[in-house]
Order: structure tokens, then C-alpha cells, then sequence
């Protein structure tokens, strides 16, 4: 399976602000959830610019394991993301993806004769 969608979505997360997995997975109607955005991380390519930090667990919380969780806070706390008890301020800091709109279906004009 490609994960290009799911890089794309993470690159358009705006600088000091998070989403989480759950977020991502529903945006992108993924099946598997918030579980697949978790593999699709997991298979991040270096070197391509996707800012992998700004996801984040349900609750706020880092949710990779160490060494990478240092390194995830110490990313976000150098864009300003305050993470206070381990818990990042979803209310202050989230950011939800925009969800796809359906096309507005085009009306067929009546031609006159």
C-alpha cells in the first residue's frame, strides 16, 4: 500500500500545531483508523520533508517510543508547542485536517432554441 496520501495530509500540518492519528485516518476515511496512520508513520522515508512530529497520540499525548519521543518533543518545543505534563493543549495547539467536500453536482442548463 502507498502512504503518499497520508504524507501529503502530515505536510500540510502548519508549523506549532499537532493533529493525531485518529484525525488523519478519519480525513483520509482509512480503513484500519488511526492503526494505519500508526504504520504509515512507522514507513516515513527520510529525506522527503514530512514533518512526522506533528502527529501525536488521542489526549495530546507522544505516543513513539524512545529515542524518537525525545526527539518529537524537542521538534515541537522548538516550534512552540508547550507540553505541559507530557500532554500537549489539543484545544491551543490541534489542528484538524480539512475534510474533503463532495463536488457539488453540475446543473444541466436548458437550452433555448
Amino acid at each position: 500500500m502507498s502512504w503518499d496520501p497520508v504524507y501529503r495530509l502530515i505536510k500540510k500540518i502548519p508549523r506549532g500545531r499537532v493533529t493525531t492519528y485518529g484525525e488523519l485516518a478519519k480525513a483520509l476515511r482509512l480503513p484500519g483508523g488511526a492503526r494505519a496512520v500508526g504504520y504509515a508513520m512507522a514507513a516515513t522515508p527520510k529525506g522527503r520533508g514530512i514533518p512526522w512530529h506533528r502527529v501525536i497520540g488521542a489526549g495530546g499525548r507522544v505516543r513513539v517510543p524512545e529515542p524518537h519521543a525525545s526527539m518529537q518533543r524537542r521538534l515541537l518545543e522548538t516550534e512552540g508547542v508547550e507540553l505541559d505534563g507530557g500532554a500537549i493543549d489539543m484545544q491551543r495547539f490541534g489542528w484538524s485536517p480539512a475534510r474533503k467536500k463532495p463536488r457539488a453536482q453540475k446543473r444541466k442548463r436548458a437550452r433555448s432554441r
